[in-house]
């Protein structure tokens, strides 16, 4: 019962992140700046990133749903408001101010934190881990496309 409880808690706060991420957008992906980018041939159709953002903060809430659940501590919590921070804060970056390189730091980094909860928090004898492949696959897209507009534009 704890773990559906937190799974819920996490599926709150995750979507609203993705809410709040979206507002400080400041319609990003419609603006002038953005449609003018020398952007990357793989790049997705608009519609992918709301399709996989979706199924990322479901697997992702019922990945922390099970790991609180099993290794609750202070710097889980931790660990996870440093990766919501950088999670939100790139929409904000990137699309309201422009700073292509902070963004690429940014989710360079956002990255980095989601290996390490891969590799380092998840028990090793449970697959519950895998619940981070597609937040790590599409991490690694993103940072890709965003190293793209950084060194063409």
């Amino acid at each position: 019962m704890k773990q559906a409880k937190l799974t819920v808690l996490f599926l709150l706060i995750n979507f609203g992140g993705l809410a709040f991420g979206s507002w400080l957008m400041n319609n990003g992906p419609m603006t002038e700046w953005y449609a003018d980018l020398n952007k990357a041939p793989w790049s997705p159709p608009g519609w992918v990133f709301g399709f996989a953002w979706t199924t990322i903060m479901v697997c992702f809430s019922f990945y922390l749903g099970i790991l609180f659940t099993k290794n609750y501590n202070f710097k889980l919590t931790f660990i996870y408001f440093i990766q919501f921070v950088l999670n939100v804060s790139w929409n904000y970056i990137f699309f309201n101010q422009h700073l292509i390189l902070l963004g690429l730091l940014a989710i360079v980094l956002l990255t980095a934190l989601l290996f390490f909860y891969f590799f380092k928090l998840s028990n090793k004898r449970e697959n519950y881990k895998y619940l981070l492949l597609p937040y790590m696959i599409w991490l690694c897209i993103a940072t890709s496309l965003n190293l793209y507009i950084l060194i063409h534009n």
